[in-house]
């Protein structure tokens, strides 16, 4: 419970942080945000109904804790170019670029996990090395080289074998489930051959380390054999350290599909931001920052408590450090 508490706490200071440093960004950075924001060679009128509209004329204190209260009340400002809220808009390009990514993470572990552990049971020099060369070929695949090349061989139209939608979202969204998902596959796939590559490299290192701990050989020892030693206490063991890449993978595939979105021309929250800071919309800028942001410290807050659920050696150690202290 202390460990959750601390965790808890350390969550909180770092939310405020991130704010205020996304928050100080726009303001220190050259230039007025009203003027950026109004664009080039606006009239002085257009730039400071823009300050009155939006509160820049005010303290930079009281500017915070305006935003900062609202986004303690869910309210994450209006956007200049739309009239809609932020929260809105962040809701409805998230419910496209989370299910991408779960999707591509989905197909990454599917890859990954299989062919790391066969990458640890070759026996050969050459099987060895062509698992060690498609690990760095799939992991050296450009995202956008990636997804033109599926494009070229499964999207309809354009494709040798037409199966997959090559652009867009349904207008009714996940009101259509199966549309919805088949025009997630393959940008789904772009990402997941991508970072599957790199989780199967992960995992042949990982299950080498436990194998050089001779930890396999004391289960093949007991009777086990080398395949059942490797996926059953090889894996286990390499559990806490794979959920914390799965985690961090995880978080980090939300700028890493910026590019697949805007290939396939998905509204997500990727290509959401480029739109946004391309159009100057910079209040709704800031608060899909720090949603970002949050987003990064909860899942390193969700892999920590999970990597100590399945390690029990870290709450011993805990224990053991805060009793000898």
């Amino acid at each position: 419970m202390r460990f959750i508490v601390r965790r808890l706490l350390l969550f909180v200071v770092a939310l405020f942080g991130v704010s205020v440093v996304v928050f100080a960004a726009l303001r220190i950075l050259p230039g007025d945000v009203a003027s950026v924001m109004a664009g080039l060679n606006s009239p002085a009128s257009r730039v400071e109904a823009l300050r009155e509209q939006f509160g820049l004329n005010r303290p930079l204190v009281v500017q915070y804790a305006d935003w900062a209260g609202g986004l303690l009340r869910g309210d994450f400002g209006t956007s200049i170019l739309t009239g809609r809220s932020v929260t809105s808009l962040i809701a409805s390009r998230a419910s496209i670029t989370f299910p991408l990514i779960v999707l591509g993470l989905l197909v990454a572990i599917m890859i990954g996990v299989p062919l790391g552990i066969a990458a640890t049971l070759a026996r050969s020099d050459a099987a060895r090395t062509a698992f060690h060369v498609a690990g760095l070929i799939g992991g050296a695949i450009p995202a956008l080289w990636g997804g033109l090349l599926l494009i070229l061989l499964f999207a309809r139209g354009t494709g040798l074998i037409g199966l997959f939608p090559s652009q867009g979202f349904p207008l009714d969204g996940w009101a259509a489930p199966g549309q919805a998902v088949w025009s997630l596959i393959l940008p789904a796939f772009t990402v997941g051959i991508i970072v599957g590559a790199s989780l199967m490299r992960y995992m042949r290192s990982a299950l080498g380390d436990v194998a050089g701990s001779g930890r396999i050989d004391m289960a093949m020892a007991c009777g086990m054999t080398r395949a059942q030693a490797v996926t059953g206490v090889g894996l286990r063991l390499a559990m806490p350290q794979l959920v914390s890449v799965i985690g961090l993978t995880f978080a980090e595939m939300i700028t890493g599909v910026m590019v697949i979105e805007n290939l396939f021309a998905l509204p997500g929250i990727g290509s959401g931001l480029v739109t946004d800071v391309g159009n100057r919309d910079l209040i709704a800028v800031q608060s899909e920052l720090f949603m970002l942001a949050a987003f990064f410290l909860l899942v390193g807050l969700v892999v920590d408590l999970l990597h100590r659920a399945l390690d029990p050696r870290l709450a011993t150690a805990t224990d053991t450090t805060e009793v000898t202290a």
